[in-house]
């Protein structure tokens, strides 16, 4: 039987909380069985109704009104309500510590270095909500971030949603159409944005392309801009615009009157990826993701009130939103900004020492990177705050999982966790109560009632499946902007299988309850009718110190579908038939004959989404002369020409 690569030690696992809540759980109950994940877990989803005031209370939501019912029409999905008398606030349980401890500790590629305590982070966001009532921001009003992660981005998310309105949020990497496609659909009042941000060792400005977004955005009566550089910023031309420090000005850090919002009101819009067509404007509730988040921070995460978290994302991911909501435990949330591989790729292992982060995340893709740099903490960093690593993204490879216990730290916890935006959260992911095994998330996500279901929508174990939700759960989102009937929403994700959530990802839960991720099941390839995710190519190939990385993808051929996989590789390298039948070999001895591609071509670069991941169906298109859904939603759209030039030669044979 397979060994894990780590178990929580009793005192861990004893002092976790998971195990107050297992505890809570069972005194609360009465259920003498109420020891251990597994029971918890069953209850969780069989009776919904008494599980989620329970994390409710554990948690200390802050609310008003009355609690019951909990769930209105639950056998609907979609259709189901929760916590239909209850009215809350979202920003007012993030702010409700006002002590002197940190709440925000902030370091940039620049060398920039700030920090809030919880009372001034308050103090703040009451200062900026004086100055969004005064522009006249009101609950249901949209107001746009379009920012590096700056601690003025937490502000004014706060501020925001302090008033009732809807916060939406990108990134500066993102081109102006990009943002345009984006923000335009929701009709902004207000939006941030920042004079440059700093990364790979270079400023970037980007103003001129927040003006020229500001300019297709008629509905826009603000423009508040931060002068994050340092630089003196001109902005007398333009007359929406007005700098941070005027915006606030003089107004007073007073108390704030949180807006009391139902339970299901909007508090972010998130967007897809945007590959297939203009995004689709994901709308979450305030209710929903509060307790979702906390959930997932205070139980599968661990976080207490004297951590330090930190997870490398900007704010144009959904990461950002799960990682402020960590305000709420009392915790401090640690910002970066700039690229991750700076100083030979150590920047973020320094952080960890420099600020003394205990829970610490960052994409699947950057610890492959850092590791094939030859970066080994354990033996250059102290990392003696560190006790638990997260990782999303893409699926963690096993040989990840080597890496942090052989060269990061030996005593972690380390989390492989899987979502997405569509719910702003995680389907699996890490538990301080159970052992860790090579590329294994640890287990189902309290609440989620998630299975793999083979073709003809039946539960499967031990096989790969289509992940699925089979019952309602608070984070689902309320439903797409300009929706209005609900027909975007119910064919994105119950159109699969009538009744059922189906999330798009290819998965399988394992007899011992850990869940494997294969990848996205729209680019499953299925050469001879066999369903094979692209995740278990990456994971052989990738091994291999030549490969950077790679993307497989299927190519129609001769009535059926063959596996085609571009490398790229490490500089100078040629691929040649000696490396081509290593990696062959490789897949094959590691995998099935039938993963084993049948052509392999080196490409310099890879399509990747804005947000950083690959996009295999993008290159899909390429292949076979399809246009691109969506090119603005692309980094790097230029990768696409190595694969167009490929088509002929694919084509041939």
């Amino acid at each position: 039987m397979e060994e894990p690569v780590w178990r929580p030690d009793a005192r861990r696992s004893e002092n976790s909380n998971m195990a107050r809540f297992v505890r809570f759980v069972r005194e609360r109950t009465g259920n003498v069985d109420m020891v251990r994940y597994a029971p918890l877990w069953k209850f969780s989803v069989r009776e919904p109704e008494q599980f989620w005031p329970l994390v409710w209370e554990f948690c200390g939501v802050r609310a008003v009104g009355e609690p019951t019912p909990v769930l209105v029409n639950g056998d609907a999905m979609p259709g189901a309500h929760w916590y239909p008398n209850v009215r809350l606030n979202f920003a007012e349980n993030l702010l409700r510590h006002r002590s002197d401890a940190p709440a925000i500790v902030f370091r940039n590629e620049w060398g920039h270095a700030r920090e809030f305590s919880h009372a001034q982070l308050y103090a703040q966001v009451a200062r900026l909500v004086a100055a969004l009532r005064q522009a006249g921001v009101s609950p249901g009003d949209r107001v746009a971030g379009y920012l590096p992660n700056l601690p003025e981005t937490v502000i004014a998310m706060l501020a925001t949603v302090s008033l009732g309105a809807i916060w939406s949020s990108t990134s500066p990497d993102f081109g102006a159409q990009s943002v345009v496609d984006r923000f335009g659909q929701i009709q902004p009042k207000v939006l941030f944005a920042a004079d440059a941000y700093p990364y790979g060792g270079k400023t970037h400005a980007y103003l001129d392309r927040v003006r020229e977004v500001s300019a297709a955005l008629p509905t826009l009566e603000r423009i508040v801009v931060v002068a994050y550089s340092g630089a003196p910023v001109a902005l007398s031309d333009w007359p929406r615009a007005v700098a941070w420090d005027a915006f606030v000005g003089a107004h007073d850090a007073g108390r704030i009157e949180f807006a009391q919002m139902p339970f299901a009101h909007p508090l972010y819009i998130l967007y897809s990826s945007g590959t297939t067509g203009v995004p689709k404007c994901i709308v979450h509730g305030a209710g929903g993701t509060l307790l979702q988040h906390l959930k997932e921070l205070v139980l599968h995460t661990d976080l207490k009130h004297d951590d330090r978290i930190f997870y490398y994302t900007t704010c144009g991911w959904m990461m950002w939103n799960w990682l402020v909501s960590g305000l709420a435990t009392g915790a401090c949330i640690v910002l970066y900004d700039g690229s991750p591989l700076r100083q030979k790729g150590s920047v973020l292992w320094n952080l960890i020492d420099a600020t003394g982060v205990s829970i610490f995340g960052a994409s699947a893709k950057w610890l492959a990177a850092v590791e094939k740099m030859g970066v080994r903490p354990r033996e250059s960093h102290r990392l003696s705050s560190l006790r638990t690593v997260l990782s999303t993204g893409s699926p963690l490879a096993p040989e990840s999982y080597d890496y942090v216990y052989r060269d990061v730290k030996r005593d972690v916890l380390l989390a492989s966790i899987s979502g997405g935006t569509d719910i702003v959260s995680c389907f699996a992911l890490g538990n301080p109560l159970l052992p860790v095994y090579r590329g294994e998330l640890q287990c189902r996500g309290l609440g989620l009632k998630v299975e793999a279901y083979n073709e003809r929508g039946q539960p499967v174990r031990g096989a790969p499946g289509e992940l699925v939700c089979e019952a309602p759960f608070p984070a689902m989102p309320v439903g797409f902007w300009n929706d209005p009937d609900g027909v975007k929403y119910r064919a994105a994700y119950f159109q699969r299988f009538p009744g059922v959530w189906a999330h798009g990802d290819f998965i399988e839960i394992t007899p011992r309850g850990g869940v494997i991720i294969y990848g996205r099941a729209d680019a499953t390839l299925n050469p001879g009718g066999v369903r094979i995710g692209t995740a278990e190519i990456y994971r052989q190939v990738e091994q291999l110190d030549e490969v950077l990385e790679s993307v497989a993808v299927g190519q129609q051929w001769k009535g059926d579908v063959r596996i085609v996989l571009f490398v790229c590789l490490r500089d100078g390298l040629e691929l040649d038939d000696a490396l081509r039948e290593r990696i062959r070999q490789l897949i094959r001895t590691n995998t099935t004959a039938r993963h084993v591609p049948a052509r392999i071509e080196q490409v310099t670069d890879i399509p990747r989404t804005i947000s950083g991941k690959i996009t295999e169906i993008a290159v899909r298109d390429m292949i076979h002369g399809r246009p691109v859904g969506n090119i603005d939603a692309l980094a790097n759209p230029d990768a696409l020409g190595e694969f167009a030039a490929l088509r002929e030669t694919l084509e041939a044979g």
